[in-house]
């Protein structure tokens, strides 16, 4: 349960190479957002707001393969948007995993019994399946009624079908840790492969404003979810380095690694991460020679703040678990921390003041395309 080993070992010697190389900074995931079109709104969604003819662009098959190959990373994320809608996702997962990289592909589930037999099991091939929270918090954070019904059937469908599948939850500040616990026993009967969690961030153009989490309120949260899991004397199977859960807890001091996810989208390569895109690189290889590092992440950007996100922190916590391998046995062993004092967390009186600069990346976008005819053709959007 939780991260396969096959892949734990490969990716820690992708690690462990990238070290012997002397390489300060490397990608760990590529996030991979083929279309930004989803079949639902979600309240805390920060992807869905774009005119609609940026809404029907769509990354092709080959631009999907060549920032596969560009960035090098063991490990596709591929999300959106919701990626089922997209006609050739399945020409997309055949061709990442011809290249040996595990491939997650991120859906909310309303489409993947109706494309589960366009894929076939393969150890490099995983499901993540969103779901933030029993069947009432669920169907309240993406603004639709019946759809944690739909996801839990389809869980069900991938599994019988002999799929890797977890979920993907986010936590936002009105989570209960008591429904938290007992969401995370329940998607562990189903039998699930694994969970993988995140506090929310706080998206500037996201419809729902007042439930996201600050760092002190994160801490709290997971440590009082966290002790829930030590009382029932059972394991929640996580698919994340232990040392991020021991950082959601609020037990290490741990600066954001932007360039560990690095992400592809129709605009480009985000500069500077999967949550930000404050400005666009043509090649991976400008992103990262490009990109001013250290006038981002908590302490040195207003809008990185609060952030605790797994795309920022996770590849810190999975190269520290390669450098310093007894502390990843520690928390394996004791377990997340749960009570005492926390670790000191990084100063907010140096950070710069935030720039709003989504409005002028779509003004550009949509200059683009009105100088390109045909529009491309619609997927399954009406599903």
């Amino acid at each position: 349960m939780g991260i396969p080993f096959h892949q734990a070992v490969r990716v820690g010697a992708y690690i462990v190479k990238q070290h012997l190389l002397g390489r300060k900074r490397y990608p760990l995931v590529l996030m991979l957002e083929p279309l930004f079109r989803c079949n639902l709104a979600c309240a805390g969604c920060g992807k869905i707001d774009y005119p609609a003819p940026l809404l029907n662009q769509r990354l092709s098959v080959a631009e999907c393969l060549e920032a596969v190959d560009e960035c090098g990373a063991p490990v596709v994320v591929v999300a959106g948007g919701e990626p089922l809608l997209h006609k050739e996702i399945d020409q997309i997962v055949s061709g990442i995993i011809a290249r040996k990289k595990f491939v997650i592909v991120c859906t909310n589930a309303l489409l993947l019994e109706k494309k589960l037999s366009l894929f076939k099991p393969n150890r490099f091939f995983s499901w993540s399946v969103h779901l933030d929270g029993l069947r009432e918090e669920h169907d309240k954070s993406v603004s639709q009624s019946g759809v944690y019904d739909r996801a839990v059937a389809a869980i069900r469908k991938a599994k019988e079908a002999g799929f890797r599948t977890f979920i993907n939850c986010t936590l936002f500040s009105d989570a209960d840790p008591a429904r938290v616990a007992t969401f995370f026993d329940e998607v562990m009967a189903m039998g699930v492969d694994g969970i993988s969690v995140s506090p929310g961030y706080a998206y500037e153009r996201a419809p729902d404003q007042q439930h996201f989490l600050n760092r002190r309120r994160t801490k709290e949260l997971f440590r009082q979810i966290f002790a829930r899991e030590d009382r029932r004397k059972r394991r929640w199977a996580f698919n994340q380095s232990a040392l991020f859960l021991d950082f959601l807890a609020g037990n290490r001091t741990y600066h954001c690694t932007p360039w560990g996810n690095p992400t592809r989208n129709i605009f480009g390569w985000q500069r500077p991460c999967y949550l930000l895109g404050e400005s666009y690189a043509k090649t991976f290889k400008e992103l990262m020679e490009t990109t001013d590092w250290d006038s981002y992440g908590t302490g040195n950007y207003e809008k990185c703040a609060d952030c605790m996100v797994h795309s920022g922190y996770e590849a810190t916590a999975v190269a520290e678990a390669v450098r310093k391998p007894w502390e990843l046995a520690k928390v394996a062993l004791r377990g997340v921390r749960t009570e005492g004092p926390m670790a000191p967390d990084i100063p907010l009186d140096r950070q710069r003041p935030a720039q709003y600069v989504f409005s002028r990346h779509v003004a550009e976008a949509m200059a683009r395309l009105q100088n390109q005819r045909p529009e491309p053709e619609l997927s399954d959007a009406a599903d």
